[in-house]
């Protein structure tokens, strides 16, 4: 039954901390409530248009599109625009594009004059009560209100409502009936709306919560800013009715509105600007002579199977329009090649032997057996991906060849919406409910899940919250759960259109400066059909290129093929190594035992969600290791899972094992792995699940073998990673492998030089590079560059590794030093100027040791210097006084402070003659141990870490002067020992050796305080 109200003004989550629910639940109301239709109008945005427009067309309702605008005025005033078609959408996204564009950051005002300019395909109501016809009425200037009506009416004509809304507030009655009347006066229509900002009664709790992190205030102190009541939800025909009993037409003009409004979000690849070609040729023609021309760059011979494939992928490329795509993403290549930017393609594109040939990814597919339909298909509707990495220092020149080509007007940035997590949630929950701060620190510091959803798993916040207000923050943190808190940039992905994108979707700006984003985040581009390009910036890439100019190395000549690069990582020596460098390839590594490029390729696709999710990483090293026979589930998938020994790894298996076992076409198992991998494609997994069970009886495989494979994909599919991406990356991996056996000071400086990156501290990247016979040398006045360098085969620390010393800063020094070398402490603040805190860094980092006189006499005499900008220069005489001599401890405490590294050896080893006496062992002890030996070991924690599939286990990488401690702590110890293994640095671990071949753990039974034991 259809009702005769169709809710015109709703708010999700995506009016950024103000709705309290998402897109998808207030479609699932309106669905209970038999509401033919609902249109979504958050604040100045369109963030949620796309996974509200597909929940709606899920569920069988129309989506309609529209925003409630903020428009300047003597005071800003709300106006409610609803989409009627494709003319109204363009203006629309031109209007909120001009809003966003003309406030700070986070805001929007539009300027009232571009109503005009931009009014066809829109349906507009007056707005809430801050809308500018009832704020006039609501302090009494019926002129004024009756001036704007006769204004809007003269805009939209008959696609103008007045609005009506009924919360059971104070004045409301006096309101509408006021408005009422106007709209009779004017031979206005009204509509009624009830400005839903939660789907449900009860979400009224967290909307006020909201509205308190909005303010960055407490529920105590915000009654005025809170909505006085819980009427604001989505309401059902019916009670709508009893509200405007007066007012039937209200609720009749919501259907007719509803029914005039049709406009479908779909876009395309028609989209993208053209690229231009020579006269007369056509983009396909230009795609295919590049790619021609590439088999003679890469040095391939066609032979019949090259050619068939490349014929088949520029085929399909043609008759899917993405040959001035290809051309786009080549062009961004070519340039930053030609400029000596290092940049590879990764994902799904690794599959296409067109980006190959055209550069654009690393790996020959035809070399890896790869499929291409797992990157392109015809029956696969949607977007390519192709994902560029770029060296993270030159990415920004990347980006800006992009704008300077295409324009601001056709180029942005996707968005990222910074979502609530656990701890996020807590102090911002906490803190609306009036906890203390320093509560909330401490709250937060031991919760160690990352899903607000699941504060209540963290042990421990009982003793320092209330019961109840435990209780409520965890049904919030529930509820809050992954709702956007921010609007964010994305790391790389580019949209480019030929159309002004203002036209297409809204942008705003970017916190940095000239950067534009549109208000869409990936998924909800790669919905609508529009392509993003995806300019990376992978700091690997930069420690590579740092590291090859360094040393010379031409790393584009290695044949992957070095017998001592791979019994380096066969030893899991791969700190700092990309990719295989984590405690959980330590694990994997010498069980592996990689000797190949493509063992590569398996390692790292080993420790991924898929592999541990679906209980595949144990039966394929105990199948590698010959500890188990390698079969298939059926004769006929050998061919597909040989090379991972009957076990189901990467991706393009999906599609293989859904060829051979079902006779599925590349694009139709590229369909399945694709809805294996959604969340929400149940009705279009069982259609291929029948599909797959009746291709397979067609092959003679039975129904228990075809169903138990269908079961075993359907487990692994959602989790699974690309053979394509790990071989894009393997490519990486044994480039920085090669680069640490051969040249360690050259890597591990330009790691140090490219932080944040990686798995490991720069002190951890250090002490490595110490274990491989590399001298690290401190921060000196006389010999730091900016960045670290290598210094006569050791790495010399740079300035900007002392903690708040910058490029200014850097600049300044050099340039001082570059006129005459500093005499003294003096000279150098005379000359460089540096501010106190700045200079007192450098001297208690080290830097200026050579001038003879200790840090603390040094900080000393920096206290009585005057280092206001007028300090004269004058020669001054300190008194002389006598400090004590700091102990090693100190210094090093000192200097990690600062600097982030540890310089004189390991903290452990001024522990280790009274550790020898308690018995305990090191890391190179361990190695000899039997496995179940009860031992006790000492370090520094390194990496505390609790994956998802780990199942409650804890896993804890100690650090000592030898090497690593991997120690693994079980779900029922682990609550016993948090808030030490939490909070302390240093530790003494008690526990079980738990030996698999070379690979040593600790199984925690206790943990102390290293500090507390030691003398």
């Amino acid at each position: 039954m259809t009702t005769g109200y169709v809710e015109l003004h709703a708010h999700s989550c995506f009016s950024l901390l103000d709705g309290a629910s998402y897109p998808e639940a207030l479609i699932a109301r309106a669905v209970a409530l038999d509401m033919p239709a609902l249109a979504l109008t958050d604040h100045d945005a369109m963030y949620g248009a796309v996974p509200f427009a597909k929940a709606a067309r899920e569920a069988g309702i129309k989506p309609i599109l529209g925003a409630e605008l903020t428009v300047r005025g003597t005071a800003p005033h709300h106006l409610t625009v609803l989409v009627q078609n494709a003319a109204g959408w363009t203006n629309l996204c031109a209007l909120i594009t001009s809003a966003r564009h003309n406030a700070p950051k986070g805001d929007a005002l539009l300027d009232a004059h571009l109503l005009d300019t931009h009014r066809d395909g829109l349906i507009v109501l007056s707005g809430c009560r801050r809308g500018e016809i009832a704020a006039a009425l609501r302090r009494g200037d019926h002129d004024a209100a009756a001036r704007a009506a006769c204004r809007y009416r003269a805009l939209y004509g008959d696609h103008f409502y007045i609005e009506l809304q009924r919360h059971h507030l104070p004045d409301d009655q006096r309101l509408t009936a006021d408005l009422i009347a106007l709209a009779r006066e004017l031979d206005l229509p009204v509509a009624a709306t009830n400005n839903v900002h939660y789907a449900e009664r009860d979400g009224h709790r967290l909307q006020d919560i909201l509205t308190c992190i909005r303010h960055n205030i407490t529920l105590d102190d915000a009654c005025a800013l809170l909505r006085p009541n819980s009427e604001y939800y989505l309401k059902s025909a019916a009670e709508m009715a009893a509200l405007f009993a007066d007012a039937p037409d209200a609720l009749t003009n919501t259907m007719r509105i509803a029914g005039e409004c049709d406009f479908t979000l779909e876009f395309g690849l028609q989209e993208l600007p053209v690229y231009p070609t020579p006269e007369g040729q056509s983009a396909c023609d230009l795609l295919r002579s590049l790619c021609h021309d590439g088999l003679a760059a890469r040095g391939i011979t066609p032979s019949d199977g090259i050619t068939r494939q490349l014929e088949h992928e520029l085929s399909v490329i043609t008759r899917s329009g993405l040959s001035n795509y290809f051309l786009i993403v080549w062009d961004i290549v070519r340039w930053s090649r030609e400029r000596g930017i290092l940049c590879q393609g990764r994902g799904s594109a690794a599959n296409s032997l067109v980006a190959y040939l055209l550069m654009i990814s690393p790996v020959n597919p035809l070399e890896h057996d790869l499929v291409f339909e797992r990157f392109l298909s015809e029956e696969r509707r949607t977007t390519p991906d192709i994902d560029i990495d770029f060296d993270a220092a030159r990415r920004e020149e990347v980006i800006q060849y992009v704008y300077h080509r295409y324009g601001h007007a056709h180029a942005a940035m996707a968005c990222t919406f910074i979502t609530f997590r656990a701890r996020s949630a807590m102090r911002d929950i906490g803190k609306a409910l009036g906890l203390p701060l320093d509560v909330l620190n401490r709250a937060s510091r031991i919760i160690d899940t990352y899903r607000s959803g699941r504060i209540a798993e963290a042990a421990g916040l009982s003793d320092l919250i209330a019961p109840e207000t435990l209780a409520l923050i965890v049904e919030l943190g529930q509820q809050i759960d992954g709702f956007p808190r921010h609007l964010g940039i994305h790391n790389g992905g580019m949209i480019l259109t030929g159309a002004p994108l203002s036209h297409r979707l809204p942008t705003e700006p970017a916190t940095m400066a000239d950067r534009y984003v549109v208000q869409w985040d990936k998924d909800s581009l790669e919905d609508a059909g529009i392509c993003k390009i995806d300019i990376l910036g992978l700091r690997m890439l930069s420690a590579v290129a740092e590291a090859s100019a360094i040393t010379g190395a031409d790393l584009d000549a290695l044949t992957f093929d070095d017998a001592t690069v791979y019994d380096m990582v066969t030893a899991a020596d791969t700190i700092g190594v990309f990719q295989v460098e984590s405690r959980a390839q330590a694990q994997v590594l010498p069980r592996l035992q990689p000797r190949q490029f493509n063992d590569l390729i398996i390692s790292i696709s080993l420790i991924r969600p898929g592999p541990i999710q679906g209980n595949m990483v144990h039966p394929y090293l105990r199948r590698r290791l010959g500890e188990e026979p390698v079969t298939y589930p059926h004769p006929r998938l050998e061919p597909a899972l040989a090379e991972t020994l009957g076990v189901v790894l990467f991706q393009e298996q999906v599609l293989k094992v859904a060829r051979d076992l079902a006779g599925f076409s590349g694009g139709q198992g590229e369909l399945l792995r694709r809805a294996l991998g959604s969340k929400r494609a149940h009705e279009q997994i069982e259609k291929l699940h029948s599909a797959f069970i009746s291709g397979a009886a067609e092959l003679d495989v039975t129904n228990a073998v075809a169903e138990a494979v269908f079961d075993a994909l359907r487990s692994f599919g959602g989790y699974s990673f690309p053979k394509s991406h790990a071989a894009a990356f393997a490519v990486l991996v044994y480039k920085s492998a090669w680069l640490k056996r051969y040249h360690p000071a050259a890597f591990a400086c330009a790691l140090l030089n490219n932080q944040p990156m990686g798995f490991w501290s720069p002190a951890v990247i250090v002490n490595d590079a110490r274990r491989h016979g590399v001298r690290v040398l401190p921060v000196d006045l006389r010999y730091s560059a900016a960045i670290c360098t290598v210094e006569d085969g050791a790495v010399r620390l740079g300035f900007w590794q002392v903690r708040g010393i910058g490029e200014e800063a850097a600049d300044r020094v050099a340039a001082a030093r570059d006129e005459q070398p500093f005499t003294s402490l003096r000279d150098f603040c005379r000359r460089t100027r540096l501010p106190h805190r700045l200079t007192e860094n450098l001297i208690l980092a080290g830097a200026m040791d050579h001038f003879g006189s200790t840090r603390r006499e040094q900080v000393w005499a920096l206290a009585n210097l005057l280092d206001e900008p007028g300090m004269l220069d004058l020669d001054m005489t300190d008194d002389p006084l006598q400090f004590p001599s700091a102990s090693r401890g100190e210094i090093m405490t000192v200097e990690y402070d600062l600097t982030g590294v540890m310089l004189r050896g390991h903290p452990l080893a001024l522990y280790r003659d009274w550790l020898d006496e308690m018995g305990v062992f090191n890391s190179a002890d361990l190695a000899d141990l039997p496995d179940g030996s009860h031992v006790r070991v000492a370090g520094l924690a390194v990496v505390h870490q609790a994956p998802p599939t780990a199942k409650g286990h804890h896993f804890i990488t100690l650090e000592d002067e030898d090497g690593f401690i991997n120690v693994v702590v079980r779900p029922k110890v682990y609550p016993k020992y948090r808030t030490i293994l939490r909070t302390s640095p240093l530790l003494v671990i008690e526990g079980e050796v738990q030996r698999q071949g070379a690979v040593v753990n600790v199984v925690l039974s206790d943990a102390r305080t290293l500090g507390v034991q030691a003398p």
